[in-house]
Protein backbone atom coordinates (compact mmCIF):
# COMPACT_ATOMS: atom_id res chain seq x y z
CA UNK A 1 0.00 0.00 0.00
CA UNK A 2 1.63 3.54 -0.97
CA UNK A 3 1.32 5.60 1.96
CA UNK A 4 0.38 9.45 1.04
CA UNK A 5 1.30 12.61 3.22
CA UNK A 6 -1.81 14.16 4.81
CA UNK A 7 -2.58 17.63 6.81
CA UNK A 8 -5.27 17.57 9.12
CA UNK A 9 -6.06 21.89 9.79
CA UNK A 10 -7.87 21.79 13.61
CA UNK A 11 -8.53 25.02 16.22
CA UNK A 12 -5.51 25.11 18.26
CA UNK A 13 -5.33 23.75 21.71
CA UNK A 14 -6.53 20.17 20.48
CA UNK A 15 -3.61 19.25 18.34
CA UNK A 16 -3.24 16.61 20.72
CA UNK A 17 -6.81 15.15 21.11
CA UNK A 18 -7.07 15.35 17.26
CA UNK A 19 -3.31 13.41 16.61
CA UNK A 20 -4.84 10.56 19.44
CA UNK A 21 -7.60 10.69 17.61
CA UNK A 22 -6.17 9.82 13.97
CA UNK A 23 -3.41 7.13 16.06
CA UNK A 24 -6.54 5.48 16.67
CA UNK A 25 -8.05 5.19 12.97
CA UNK A 26 -5.22 3.37 12.04
CA UNK A 27 -2.60 6.80 10.87
CA UNK A 28 0.82 6.46 10.41
CA UNK A 29 3.55 9.10 11.43
CA UNK A 30 1.25 11.26 13.26
CA UNK A 31 2.74 14.70 14.10
CA UNK A 32 0.69 17.66 15.71
CA UNK A 33 1.65 20.76 15.32
CA UNK A 34 0.54 24.29 16.08
CA UNK A 35 -2.83 24.41 14.42
CA UNK A 36 -2.56 21.01 12.43
CA UNK A 37 -1.83 17.66 12.79
CA UNK A 38 0.27 15.67 9.87
CA UNK A 39 0.14 12.23 8.89
CA UNK A 40 -0.19 8.95 6.34
CA UNK A 41 -2.13 6.70 5.01
CA UNK A 42 -3.25 5.09 2.02
CA UNK A 43 -6.35 6.23 0.55
CA UNK A 44 -8.40 4.89 2.88
CA UNK A 45 -7.23 6.71 5.41
CA UNK A 46 -8.37 10.06 3.56
CA UNK A 47 -11.78 8.68 3.46
CA UNK A 48 -11.82 7.66 7.02
CA UNK A 49 -10.30 10.55 8.70
CA UNK A 50 -13.18 12.38 6.31
CA UNK A 51 -15.57 10.71 7.41
CA UNK A 52 -15.03 9.74 10.74
CA UNK A 53 -13.02 12.70 12.82
CA UNK A 54 -14.98 15.01 15.00
CA UNK A 55 -11.56 17.41 15.69
CA UNK A 56 -10.34 18.15 12.13
CA UNK A 57 -10.90 21.09 10.10
CA UNK A 58 -10.26 19.29 7.26
CA UNK A 59 -8.05 16.83 6.01
CA UNK A 60 -5.56 18.17 3.09
CA UNK A 61 -3.62 15.83 0.68
CA UNK A 62 0.45 17.46 1.37
CA UNK A 63 1.72 16.72 -2.33
CA UNK A 64 5.10 18.58 -1.83
CA UNK A 65 7.35 21.02 -0.39
CA UNK A 66 10.39 22.66 -1.50
CA UNK A 67 12.08 26.49 -0.77
CA UNK A 68 11.39 29.71 -2.69
CA UNK A 69 12.36 33.15 -2.48
CA UNK A 70 11.68 33.99 -6.10
CA UNK A 71 8.63 33.52 -8.15
CA UNK A 72 10.75 31.31 -10.82
CA UNK A 73 11.83 28.70 -8.19
CA UNK A 74 7.98 28.52 -7.21
CA UNK A 75 7.19 28.06 -10.59
CA UNK A 76 9.60 25.05 -11.00
CA UNK A 77 8.93 23.73 -7.44
CA UNK A 78 5.08 23.36 -8.21
CA UNK A 79 5.60 22.33 -12.14
CA UNK A 80 7.78 19.41 -10.77
CA UNK A 81 4.91 18.05 -8.65
CA UNK A 82 2.75 15.53 -9.87
CA UNK A 83 -0.69 16.82 -10.11
CA UNK A 84 -1.98 14.03 -12.98
CA UNK A 85 -2.13 12.06 -10.30
CA UNK A 86 -5.34 13.62 -8.59
CA UNK A 87 -6.52 16.33 -11.35
CA UNK A 88 -7.99 14.90 -14.08
CA UNK A 89 -8.66 16.62 -17.81
CA UNK A 90 -11.99 17.90 -17.05
CA UNK A 91 -11.89 18.95 -13.01
CA UNK A 92 -11.28 22.19 -11.59
CA UNK A 93 -8.33 23.19 -9.35
CA UNK A 94 -8.28 26.87 -7.97
CA UNK A 95 -5.65 27.72 -6.36
CA UNK A 96 -5.90 29.62 -2.95
CA UNK A 97 -3.49 30.38 0.19
CA UNK A 98 -1.16 32.32 2.48
CA UNK A 99 2.39 33.76 3.07
CA UNK A 100 3.93 34.66 6.23
CA UNK A 101 8.07 35.92 6.64
CA UNK A 102 8.94 35.53 3.00
CA UNK A 103 9.81 36.81 -0.03
CA UNK A 104 6.86 36.01 -1.77
CA UNK A 105 4.29 37.96 0.05
CA UNK A 106 2.06 38.59 -2.75
CA UNK A 107 -0.98 36.00 -2.56
CA UNK A 108 -2.60 36.91 -5.73
CA UNK A 109 1.10 36.91 -7.58
CA UNK A 110 1.81 33.50 -5.98
CA UNK A 111 -2.41 32.36 -7.02
CA UNK A 112 -1.23 32.87 -10.73
CA UNK A 113 2.15 31.52 -11.13
CA UNK A 114 0.59 28.35 -9.17
CA UNK A 115 -1.97 28.04 -11.30
CA UNK A 116 0.23 28.44 -14.66
CA UNK A 117 2.82 26.13 -13.42
CA UNK A 118 -0.18 23.32 -12.43
CA UNK A 119 -1.58 24.44 -16.30
CA UNK A 120 1.88 23.60 -17.99
CA UNK A 121 2.34 20.41 -15.88
CA UNK A 122 -1.10 19.12 -16.72
CA UNK A 123 -0.79 20.16 -20.68
CA UNK A 124 2.34 18.70 -21.17
CA UNK A 125 1.12 15.24 -19.65
CA UNK A 126 -2.92 15.51 -21.41
CA UNK A 127 -1.78 17.22 -24.40
CA UNK A 128 -4.41 19.79 -24.39
CA UNK A 129 -3.57 23.63 -23.97
CA UNK A 130 -7.30 24.10 -22.91
CA UNK A 131 -8.96 23.21 -19.42
CA UNK A 132 -12.64 23.44 -19.05
CA UNK A 133 -12.38 22.62 -15.50
CA UNK A 134 -15.94 21.65 -15.61
CA UNK A 135 -16.02 18.34 -13.17
CA UNK A 136 -15.21 17.70 -9.41
CA UNK A 137 -13.21 20.22 -7.45
CA UNK A 138 -9.74 19.77 -6.91
CA UNK A 139 -8.97 22.41 -4.13
CA UNK A 140 -5.44 23.57 -4.34
CA UNK A 141 -4.11 25.21 -1.37
CA UNK A 142 -0.57 26.90 -0.65
CA UNK A 143 0.97 27.89 2.50
CA UNK A 144 4.61 29.98 2.46
CA UNK A 145 5.95 30.18 5.76
CA UNK A 146 9.36 31.97 5.98
CA UNK A 147 9.92 30.60 1.97
CA UNK A 148 9.37 27.23 2.55
CA UNK A 149 6.20 26.42 0.04
CA UNK A 150 3.75 23.57 1.16
CA UNK A 151 1.46 22.83 -1.49
CA UNK A 152 -1.97 20.45 -0.63
CA UNK A 153 -4.63 19.56 -2.10
CA UNK A 154 -8.07 19.76 -0.15
CA UNK A 155 -10.46 16.52 0.12
CA UNK A 156 -12.86 17.91 1.86
CA UNK A 157 -14.67 20.68 -0.08
CA UNK A 158 -17.12 22.26 2.79
CA UNK A 159 -15.38 22.40 6.19
CA UNK A 160 -15.52 19.18 8.24
CA UNK A 161 -17.10 20.95 11.47
CA UNK A 162 -20.52 21.14 9.09
CA UNK A 163 -21.32 17.64 9.61
CA UNK A 164 -25.07 18.14 8.12
CA UNK A 165 -27.46 18.27 10.60
CA UNK A 166 -27.33 22.62 11.67
CA UNK A 167 -28.77 24.11 8.49
CA UNK A 168 -30.25 26.47 11.30
CA UNK A 169 -29.04 27.86 14.30
CA UNK A 170 -29.17 30.42 16.64
CA UNK A 171 -26.85 33.89 16.57
CA UNK A 172 -23.62 32.50 17.63
CA UNK A 173 -23.57 28.81 17.66
CA UNK A 174 -20.65 27.19 19.04
CA UNK A 175 -18.35 25.24 16.04
CA UNK A 176 -19.23 21.80 15.73
CA UNK A 177 -15.64 20.90 16.16
CA UNK A 178 -15.22 22.81 19.35
CA UNK A 179 -18.07 21.63 20.63
CA UNK A 180 -16.98 17.63 20.36
CA UNK A 181 -13.59 18.80 22.16
CA UNK A 182 -15.43 20.08 24.58
CA UNK A 183 -16.99 16.34 25.10
CA UNK A 184 -14.15 14.33 24.88
CA UNK A 185 -12.21 16.74 27.32
CA UNK A 186 -15.24 16.46 29.70
CA UNK A 187 -15.68 12.96 28.59
CA UNK A 188 -19.19 12.98 28.30
CA UNK A 189 -19.66 9.99 25.87
CA UNK A 190 -19.45 8.48 28.60
CA UNK A 191 -22.15 10.18 30.67
CA UNK A 192 -25.97 8.55 30.95
CA UNK A 193 -26.68 12.35 31.02
CA UNK A 194 -26.01 15.49 29.60
CA UNK A 195 -27.55 18.99 29.95
CA UNK A 196 -26.76 21.81 28.98
CA UNK A 197 -29.39 25.26 30.07
CA UNK A 198 -27.98 27.85 27.50
CA UNK A 199 -28.44 25.27 25.07
CA UNK A 200 -29.08 27.44 21.99
CA UNK A 201 -29.66 25.18 18.60
CA UNK A 202 -28.15 22.61 20.70
CA UNK A 203 -24.85 21.86 19.52
CA UNK A 204 -23.25 20.55 22.68
CA UNK A 205 -25.87 18.29 23.40
CA UNK A 206 -25.92 16.88 19.81
CA UNK A 207 -22.18 16.31 20.00
CA UNK A 208 -22.24 14.68 22.97
CA UNK A 209 -24.99 12.31 21.71
CA UNK A 210 -23.34 11.28 18.34
CA UNK A 211 -19.85 10.82 20.80
CA UNK A 212 -21.99 8.39 22.49
CA UNK A 213 -23.68 6.29 20.10
CA UNK A 214 -20.36 6.21 18.24
CA UNK A 215 -22.10 8.49 15.33
CA UNK A 216 -19.31 9.29 12.66
CA UNK A 217 -20.12 13.13 12.42
CA UNK A 218 -19.58 12.88 8.15
CA UNK A 219 -21.41 9.27 7.67
CA UNK A 220 -24.21 11.26 5.85
CA UNK A 221 -22.36 14.19 3.90
CA UNK A 222 -20.17 14.26 0.79
CA UNK A 223 -16.77 15.07 0.50
CA UNK A 224 -14.66 16.72 -2.51
CA UNK A 225 -12.49 13.50 -2.86
CA UNK A 226 -15.19 11.40 -3.36
CA UNK A 227 -15.57 12.74 -6.95
CA UNK A 228 -11.92 12.12 -7.80
CA UNK A 229 -11.05 9.77 -10.20
CA UNK A 230 -8.14 8.89 -8.48
CA UNK A 231 -10.18 7.79 -5.35
CA UNK A 232 -12.02 4.57 -6.31
CA UNK A 233 -15.83 4.70 -5.17
CA UNK A 234 -15.60 1.29 -3.23
CA UNK A 235 -13.16 3.30 -0.86
CA UNK A 236 -15.93 5.64 0.27
CA UNK A 237 -18.45 3.12 0.57
CA UNK A 238 -16.60 0.16 2.46
CA UNK A 239 -15.41 3.15 4.94
CA UNK A 240 -19.08 4.46 5.44
CA UNK A 241 -19.83 0.84 5.94
CA UNK A 242 -17.49 0.56 8.86
CA UNK A 243 -18.37 3.73 10.42
CA UNK A 244 -22.17 2.32 10.53
CA UNK A 245 -20.82 -1.03 11.95
CA UNK A 246 -19.12 0.67 15.01
CA UNK A 247 -22.51 2.82 16.28
CA UNK A 248 -23.88 1.56 19.22
CA UNK A 249 -26.88 1.39 21.36
CA UNK A 250 -26.47 2.68 24.86
CA UNK A 251 -28.14 4.44 27.65
CA UNK A 252 -28.15 7.85 27.13
CA UNK A 253 -29.85 11.15 27.29
CA UNK A 254 -29.22 15.03 26.29
CA UNK A 255 -31.53 17.67 28.11
CA UNK A 256 -31.15 21.29 26.71
CA UNK A 257 -33.32 24.30 27.66
CA UNK A 258 -32.93 28.45 27.02
CA UNK A 259 -34.94 31.29 27.37
CA UNK A 260 -34.82 31.76 23.67
CA UNK A 261 -38.02 29.74 22.35
CA UNK A 262 -37.27 30.60 18.74
CA UNK A 263 -33.94 29.57 18.70
CA UNK A 264 -34.69 26.34 20.65
CA UNK A 265 -37.52 25.55 18.49
CA UNK A 266 -34.79 24.02 16.34
CA UNK A 267 -33.23 21.87 18.84
CA UNK A 268 -35.59 18.76 17.95
CA UNK A 269 -34.98 19.59 13.79
CA UNK A 270 -30.66 19.48 14.11
CA UNK A 271 -31.20 16.24 16.39
CA UNK A 272 -33.40 14.49 14.12
CA UNK A 273 -31.01 15.04 11.12
CA UNK A 274 -27.82 14.24 13.41
CA UNK A 275 -29.98 10.74 14.00
CA UNK A 276 -29.85 11.39 18.06
CA UNK A 277 -33.57 12.97 18.31
CA UNK A 278 -34.67 10.31 20.29
CA UNK A 279 -32.61 11.11 22.95
CA UNK A 280 -32.15 15.09 23.05
CA UNK A 281 -34.87 16.94 24.23
CA UNK A 282 -35.34 20.64 25.27
CA UNK A 283 -37.36 23.05 27.05
CA UNK A 284 -37.89 26.35 27.16
CA UNK A 285 -36.63 28.03 31.27
CA UNK A 286 -34.69 30.58 32.47
CA UNK A 287 -30.97 28.86 33.76
CA UNK A 288 -32.17 30.28 37.32
CA UNK A 289 -34.60 27.12 36.79
CA UNK A 290 -31.73 24.49 36.95
CA UNK A 291 -31.66 22.19 39.39
CA UNK A 292 -29.30 18.62 38.66
CA UNK A 293 -31.82 15.91 39.15
CA UNK A 294 -30.57 12.28 39.85
CA UNK A 295 -27.72 10.54 40.79
CA UNK A 296 -25.30 11.66 38.27
CA UNK A 297 -24.91 13.83 34.98
CA UNK A 298 -22.44 16.09 33.08
CA UNK A 299 -23.54 19.88 32.60
CA UNK A 300 -21.84 21.39 29.22
CA UNK A 301 -22.38 25.55 28.85
CA UNK A 302 -21.45 27.35 26.38
CA UNK A 303 -22.86 30.78 27.79
CA UNK A 304 -22.98 34.18 25.78
CA UNK A 305 -19.53 35.65 26.50
CA UNK A 306 -20.32 39.70 26.34
CA UNK A 307 -18.12 39.83 22.98
CA UNK A 308 -20.89 37.82 21.34
CA UNK A 309 -24.64 38.70 22.23
CA UNK A 310 -24.83 40.13 25.89
CA UNK A 311 -22.93 43.08 27.38
CA UNK A 312 -20.34 42.11 29.20
CA UNK A 313 -22.35 42.96 32.81
CA UNK A 314 -25.29 40.83 31.83
CA UNK A 315 -22.43 38.19 30.88
CA UNK A 316 -20.61 38.55 34.80
CA UNK A 317 -24.16 38.40 36.35
CA UNK A 318 -24.72 35.17 34.07
CA UNK A 319 -21.62 33.96 35.39
CA UNK A 320 -22.98 34.38 39.07
CA UNK A 321 -26.30 32.78 38.65
CA UNK A 322 -24.48 29.61 37.50
CA UNK A 323 -22.51 29.55 40.69
CA UNK A 324 -25.68 29.39 42.44
CA UNK A 325 -27.04 26.61 40.68
CA UNK A 326 -24.36 24.60 39.34
CA UNK A 327 -23.78 23.43 42.87
CA UNK A 328 -21.79 21.03 44.20
CA UNK A 329 -23.12 17.31 44.21
CA UNK A 330 -21.32 14.05 44.13
CA UNK A 331 -21.80 12.17 40.58
CA UNK A 332 -22.04 15.81 38.67
CA UNK A 333 -20.02 17.49 36.81
CA UNK A 334 -20.06 21.03 35.07
CA UNK A 335 -18.34 22.66 31.72
CA UNK A 336 -18.68 26.11 31.25
CA UNK A 337 -16.41 28.11 27.99
CA UNK A 338 -15.59 31.54 28.50
CA UNK A 339 -12.85 34.24 27.51
CA UNK A 340 -13.24 36.14 30.66
CA UNK A 341 -10.53 36.27 33.23
CA UNK A 342 -12.04 36.67 36.09
CA UNK A 343 -14.70 34.31 35.49
CA UNK A 344 -14.04 31.55 38.50
CA UNK A 345 -14.36 35.46 40.85
CA UNK A 346 -17.75 35.61 39.31
CA UNK A 347 -18.89 31.90 39.61
CA UNK A 348 -17.44 32.00 43.03
CA UNK A 349 -15.28 28.88 43.55
CA UNK A 350 -12.14 27.91 41.13
CA UNK A 351 -12.18 25.11 38.53
CA UNK A 352 -11.12 22.08 39.62
CA UNK A 353 -9.32 21.94 36.34
CA UNK A 354 -8.74 24.16 33.74
CA UNK A 355 -8.24 23.97 29.66
CA UNK A 356 -7.35 26.60 27.48
CA UNK A 357 -9.31 26.24 24.11
CA UNK A 358 -9.92 28.65 21.12
CA UNK A 359 -13.44 29.87 20.12
CA UNK A 360 -12.33 30.72 16.42
CA UNK A 361 -9.77 32.77 16.86
CA UNK A 362 -11.01 33.99 20.40
CA UNK A 363 -8.75 32.48 23.61
CA UNK A 364 -11.18 30.91 26.16
CA UNK A 365 -10.92 28.38 28.98
CA UNK A 366 -13.07 25.45 29.87
CA UNK A 367 -13.49 25.25 33.26
CA UNK A 368 -14.79 22.52 34.69
CA UNK A 369 -15.82 21.38 38.52
CA UNK A 370 -16.50 17.81 39.63
CA UNK A 371 -16.11 18.58 43.41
Amino acid sequence: MELLEYCAPCLFGIEGILGDELRRMGAENVRPENGRVLFSGGVEMMARANIGSRYAERIQLVMGRFAARSFEELFQGVKALAWERFIGKMDAFPVKGWSLNSQLHSIPDCQAIIKKAVVERLSRVYGVQWFDECDGKCQIQFTIMKDEVTMLLDTSGVGLHKRGYRAASGGAPIKETLAATIVDVTRARRAKLVCDPCCGSGTLLIEAAMAARGIAPGIKRTFSAMYWDSVPDAVWKEERQVARERQREVEFAARGSDIDREVLSLVGENAAKAGVGDCVTSSVADIRQFVPEGDTGTVLCNPPYGERLLDVKAAEELYRVMGKVFVPKPGWSYAIISPHEQFETLFGRPADKRRKLYNGMLKCQLYIYYK
